[in-house]
């Protein structure tokens, strides 16, 4: 079953999650500590999230952009969804190919310590905007 209706609806949730995990500010100053531009490619449906943590700010791009990202995320949105729930291990996924990293390995890893506070905080995140 898909989880997201369209790309705007993926939009929505996928990029209101990580507008929400940059005011947080724990995992904020942890994503801003990163100094990363990271790319997150989605298939099914089709969307593109950046976040740009390179400047200060955490700044979340919806849909394809003039972005040039050191870290490049692949994976169906579903598996997306189902990562934020804390349904899928990240090195397995990466072994089975449902999600594909492009970047240096010391830059992704940089990105760990928001995971755990992260799962946490997905399923409140989507029972506020009533996402089911």
């Amino acid at each position: 079953m898909v989880t997201f209706k369209d790309t705007e609806d993926l939009y929505r949730v996928l990029g209101g999650f990580f507008d929400v995990l940059g005011g947080d500010p724990e995992i904020g100053k942890k994503l801003l500590d990163s100094k990363l531009k990271i790319q997150f490619n989605y298939k099914e449906p089709d969307a593109a999230i950046g976040v740009d943590l390179s400047q200060g700010l955490v700044m979340v791009l919806r849909g394809p952009k003039d972005f040039k990202p050191d870290v490049e995320m692949n994976m169906k949105a579903d598996t997306a969804h189902k990562f934020w729930q804390g349904n899928v291990n990240l090195v397995v996924a990466l072994a089975r190919r449902e999600i594909t990293a492009k970047g240096p390995i010391p830059k992704i890893l940089k990105l760990l310590p928001i995971i755990k506070p992260a799962y946490k905080m997905y399923g409140p995140y989507l029972k506020d905007i009533g996402f089911q």
